[in-house]
């Protein structure tokens, strides 16, 4: 009865905060269709707990410590791109974003109006290859560095200009397959090689540079905009969501909202 008074308000935050650390765990593996893993792991720390601190068996319980130790540095290494994930999706938590955004507040209405400027010969490249039925993919850079996709392709650093985007996607182009990728309100390259989502719930009818685009969007907070070459339709990519069959007030408006 006493071991029950003595627990007080700070175990009962301890409680809390394992359970919430477990059910993001769980959510996690469930995403990277690593559940199997995941419940593997918890039975064998339950097995672990129970061997060295119920039984107190020390041979048994001393060498599970070894596993548990060097199995710590296995599984970073295993899953080191879904902790990655899972990082990303703190640091892009509304409240750590509207934070970020206080800190560069100073910066963040320059950068702002030439988002403005740069909207416009985007939203047109895209409406003008929507109605030839050229396929494209553009990315744009917010606060995720992209340098490492930008050196899978080709260099280009140019000004953002309607021509230069359509005559980069056309069909007889070196350049129109891959993505382009602007960053700083400038082109930096083009034919760039992007991750490729394997969610099982992306529609089958979109096609790989669909699955591209949502890679993308799920391992930083760029924005991936498609161009569809087999119906002409322009979707967005943003924070692992899809917004499909976009008019080109659609298309602005998200792109307004977004690099605001």
């Amino acid at each position: 009865m006493l071991e029950f008074i003595e627990f007080g308000i700070k175990d009962i935050v301890d409680v809390v905060l394992v359970a919430l650390l477990l059910y993001y765990a769980y959510r996690l593996m469930k995403e990277s269709r690593s559940l199997n893993v995941f419940i593997g792991i918890i039975f064998f720390v339950i097995l672990w707990l129970f061997v060295s601190q119920i039984l107190e068996m020390k041979l048994l319980g001393s060498i599970m410590d070894k596993l548990v130790s060097v199995g710590v540095i296995g599984l970073i290494v295993i899953f080191a791109e879904d902790i990655r994930k899972f990082l990303y999706n703190v640091g892009s938590h509304q409240r750590v974003r509207t934070l970020r955004r206080l800190l560069s507040l100073g910066r963040s209405d320059a950068a702002s109006q030439n988002n403005k400027k740069m909207m416009m010969p985007v939203v047109m490249a895209c409406m003008n290859m929507s109605k030839r039925r050229e396929g494209a993919l553009i990315v744009i850079e917010r606060s995720v560095p992209l340098d490492d996709i930008v050196q899978t392709g080709d260099q280009i650093d140019a000004n953002v200009n309607q021509q230069l985007i359509e005559n980069i996607f056309f069909k007889n182009s070196p350049l129109h397959d891959g993505a382009m990728i602007i960053a700083h309100q400038r082109i930096k390259a083009a034919a760039c090689i992007l991750p490729v989502s394997h969610n099982l719930d992306i529609p089958k009818e979109l096609g790989l540079r669909h699955r591209a685009a949502m890679g993308i969007s799920q391992e930083s907070d760029a924005l991936a905009i498609v161009v569809s070459e087999e119906t002409g339709s322009i979707s967005v990519a943003v924070k692992g969501v899809f917004r499909l069959r976009l008019t080109a007030e659609a298309l602005e408006s998200i792109l307004s909202q977004e690099l605001a």
